[in-house]
């Protein structure tokens, strides 16, 4: 049996297809939440989940939380005397899940579809499935997690040809996704996010609310008196959820506080937060080329949408009441186990294809001539845009830079900074050029991405026809090196630049025929249509040339008769 997982920054979760229903499995506790919290004792005993998370009040020096926000990346949790990275603390969480599925089902569970934030990078989902690893699962499937709600939605849909926009505000990450359902396939269309933006946050503006109301310094407080806070500040935020006044109490040494905050002031506390959430929805909706009245569906996941001040500011920005209807704490989770029965051929599942995009950009270094001739080194080409849908391939021909260069040297780069030095090093190719001047010998640079994580880079020197070739791939990838060479080979048609295919080809040569057999404002017509249909080409987007195509075919029709 593959299982679903949930790996949330404040709980997760897991749960299975049974027959035709997913069903959340519910922890030793009884409860289907499972706080992502991790706690060593001074034994050397993990506690995981609830447990950890009281012992959080007595312990916080033995107590780790909120480690999602930080996969991927070097920082060491200190636990005690022991030390753990943020993917060995998701580990023992998974661990958790993987022991309450197997003594609820009665069997061992070795496989698992884990799901993460669509604005996770590379090397954070490698960390997710280094995490499952470590916990004992094999992890063959990644799935982002609006993908996963949407899932959760979409195959319940009497209307089989919706547009989603799916809001996903969890206790530690925000990600806002647009996605097309057709028929059964499941389409990404852009993903936008903010990984340090979530429930925690609304949380600790009640926090901060408390400390200027009641004149207290929190610099004076000791870690466990801020814990206690923090928890009461989660209590007052959960009181919102049905009424416009909460109340904030708490003990400090032998002092009582008491403080009554209406939700209004609670908002407009929040509006900075509230601001910050806009940006990704704007940036998603941009990249998808898609218009807010385009979207048929909005879908609420996470636990912080249940917040009031997020579910009206929601509601008033989409001029609309968003979907609800599966409790967004474990909407994913339905999606992710939903997932994972579509990899197990479950017959109770409706098949469906997912094409998913590359979250970041992929590029490389390059220099620029800035006026009067001064070359400055260090800025960022994208090559592969974020937002993608994937596989895809891309090619930018690069010239050489300076007077009697003998190499061109390509860094691989990920990011969205203009400047080089603000992007993740991927790796980088050097290729020996003829010494001539500048910019007489090019190279074309030719970016293949896979579904499965795989970057493969070429650089072709132009007047020599010397080639070179990189492969970055998931460090974690279950595939051979055979395999890999033959996933790349079969995506080998990818690498032919639109202008070298046939059917582009053929109208190239037919527009400029019929731009040498008309004159006048036909002429022109044609001039300014090619150009548009050179630029997209150039552009390298498989969707925007084949309606670029039908469009030039469609005008070149209609005045063909008029020339002849």
């Amino acid at each position: 049996m593959i299982v679903g997982i949930d790996l949330g920054t404040t709980n997760s979760l897991i749960a299975y297809m049974d027959k035709d229903e997913v069903k959340v499995i519910p922890n030793k506790l009884g409860e289907n939440l499972t706080p992502s919290v991790v706690s060593v004792d001074e034994d050397g005993i993990v506690y995981v989940g609830k447990t950890a998370k009281e012992r959080k009040q007595l312990y916080p020096e033995q107590t780790a939380e909120i480690f999602k926000r930080s996969m991927g990346t070097n920082k060491k949790f200190i636990l005690g005397e022991k030390e753990f990275t943020a993917e060995e603390l998701s580990s023992l969480v998974l661990k958790s899940l993987k022991e309450d599925a197997e003594v609820y089902l009665g069997q061992t569970i070795e496989e698992a579809v884990i799901s993460v934030p669509a604005y996770f990078n590379d090397t954070q989902r490698k960390a997710t499935k280094k995490a499952g690893e470590l916990a004992g699962f094999k992890v063959e499937r990644i799935v982002s997690e609006p993908t996963a709600a949407a899932i959760a939605y979409g195959l319940n849909l009497k209307n089989a040809d919706t547009k989603f926009l799916v809001f996903d505000l969890g206790g530690g990450t925000f990600d806002v996704s647009i996605l097309e359902l057709f028929q059964n396939i499941m389409e990404v269309r852009a993903v936008a996010g903010d990984n340090y933006l979530g429930g925690e946050d609304f949380t600790e503006i009640l926090e901060q609310m408390f400390y200027r109301e009641k004149d207290i310094d929190q610099d004076l407080l000791d870690q466990k008196t801020k814990n206690h806070i923090r928890k009461q500040a989660e209590i007052c935020k959960m009181g919102f959820a049905d009424s416009r006044v909460s109340t904030f109490k708490c003990k400090i040494g032998e002092e009582i506080y008491e403080y009554e905050i209406s939700l209004d002031d609670y908002e407009k506390s929040c509006q900075l937060l509230l601001n910050k959430i806009k940006k990704p929805i704007e940036r998603s909706l941009k990249d998808a080329n898609i218009k807010l009245s385009d979207i048929e569906e909005i879908i609420l996941v996470g636990g912080a949408t249940k917040l009031p001040i997020v579910r009206k500011f929601v509601s008033r920005l989409f001029g609309r009441l968003p979907n609800g209807n599966i409790n967004p704490d474990e909407v994913v989770v339905v999606g992710a186990a939903t997932q994972a029965a579509m990899k197990e051929r479950n017959e109770a599942v409706k098949e469906m294809i997912l094409t998913d995009v590359c979250p970041f950009t992929l590029g490389t270094d390059i220099v620029v001539t800035r006026s009067g001739g001064y070359k400055e080194s260090g800025h960022y080409l994208p090559i592969i845009e974020r937002n993608s849908v994937i596989p895809v391939s891309r090619t930018e021909r690069l010239y050489t830079a300076g007077d009697n260069q003998s190499v061109i040297r390509v860094k691989i780069l990920q990011g969205e900074s203009r400047y080089a030095r603000n992007n993740v090093y991927l790796g980088e190719l050097e290729v020996p050029v003829p010494i001539g001047p500048a910019g007489k010998e090019a190279v074309d640079v030719t970016y293949t991405y896979d579904v499965n994580s795989i970057l493969e880079v070429e650089v072709t020197v132009i007047s020599t026809k010397i080639k070179k070739r990189i492969v970055i791939k998931n460090e974690e990838t279950d595939m051979s090196e055979q395999e890999i060479e033959e996933r790349l080979a079969s995506l080998s048609a990818l690498k032919i630049h639109p202008r070298e295919q046939e059917e582009n080809k053929l109208l190239l040569l037919r527009g400029d025929r019929m731009y040498e057999e008309s004159t006048g404002d036909i002429r022109h017509m044609i001039q300014n249509r090619m150009n548009i249909f050179e630029g997209i080409l150039d552009k390298q987007n498989k969707p925007d040339i084949e309606k670029a195509r039908t469009e030039l075919k469609e005008f070149l029709d209609s005045i063909e008769e008029d020339i002849l």
